[in-house]
């Protein structure tokens, strides 16, 4: 079930949306200004933004650019009375990706919706250049690994096992988990080559910092945190 945000301050509007679009099977919350509406996009997880753009405390477009810092990918509709050119060239340009002007029929609605929701799902994520965890980072383009800016040589094994665990920050890696994901074989318990390898990847995350990042949990495996 896709979740919609409305963020309308006239009371009948928004029941009226929220009543029409639970009836087309959509989850609804409704916010009746621009920072309660912002306020619950921080807070929750949403499929699509439906907005006024007259709002009190902050109109739909601040709120539409503050949106758009926090998550570029989410659709935002916005819902209006004003309808001039440049009134709608306004709100492009503060990230909105459709614009609708009051009065509206409501089937033209619900196609303006599930165009934009298709959209969303089949427009291709674009994929992370680095990645970062406290003071460590990899720049996933150059395979480099720094350490507070300093760069740490790492070898292909090692690289691979730094890499899984970042993926996976703060929760606890077992050894047959880490030997599937990471060495694509089965763990071997007369084995230590995993423990090896995590004591050299801490000879050279660990060894010259205060603060450890890699971190045994004895019978359970390891994690990379700076938390403990």
């Amino acid at each position: 079930m896709h979740k919609i945000l409305v963020v309308e301050d006239e009371q009948r509007v928004a029941n009226l949306l929220k009543a029409g679009l639970e009836e087309n099977g959509f989850q609804v919350m409704v916010a009746y200004d621009g920072e309660m509406g912002l306020r619950l996009f921080r807070s929750q997880t949403f499929d699509l933004v439906i907005s006024d753009v007259i709002l009190p405390k902050m109109n739909g477009f601040e709120m539409c650019k503050e949106m758009r810092t926090l998550h570029a990918g989410i659709p935002i509709l916005m819902l209006t009375a004003l309808g001039t050119t440049d009134d709608k060239l306004d709100g492009f340009d503060a990230g909105a990706d459709d614009y609708m002007v009051k009065p509206f029929d409501f089937r033209e609605l619900m196609a303006r919706i599930q165009v934009l929701l298709k959209r969303k799902s089949i427009a291709p994520t674009e994929a992370p250049s680095t990645l970062e965890y406290a003071d460590l980072k990899i720049d996933l383009a150059t395979k480099q690994v720094y350490r507070q800016g300093q760069p740490i040589k790492l070898s292909p094994k090692e690289y691979n096992l730094l890499h899984y665990m970042m993926e996976n920050p703060e929760k606890v890696l077992t050894r047959p988990e880490i030997a599937d994901k990471v060495w694509n074989t089965h763990f071997d318990t007369g084995t230590n080559f995993i423990d090896v390898y995590i004591n050299y990847l801490r000879k050279k995350i660990d060894k010259d910092y205060e603060t450890k990042l890699i971190h045994t949990k004895t019978g359970m495996g390891f994690l990379l945190s700076d938390k403990l």
